[in-house]
């Protein structure tokens, strides 16, 4: 366990140390139960998501030039409009 000292306002230790009393516990015990309750009440925020990136596709190493593409486009318009 780790020592430590906190100042308190004098109104406020007078009430702990009153509390503590009739309770028969120390000063050392409500106050450790009291950061439990506080510390409980109010978890820390979760922490930051790493920051998203856009996904990114294996096409699969097909390529096909924009000018291809769009006569296979032009063509398969075509074939669809006919009627049958």
């Amino acid at each position: 366990m780790t020592r430590t000292q906190i100042q308190l306002p004098d109104r406020l230790y007078q009430r702990a140390k009153a509390f503590a009393a009739d309770r028969e516990l120390s000063l050392a015990e409500i106050t450790r139960r009291g950061l439990e309750l506080f510390l409980d009440r109010y978890p820390q925020p979760m922490p930051p998501s790493p920051q998203w990136h856009l996904p990114r596709v294996d096409g699969g190493g097909i390529k096909v030039p924009l000018e291809q593409l769009t006569k296979i486009a032009a063509t398969d318009e075509a074939t669809r409009s006919r009627p049958h």
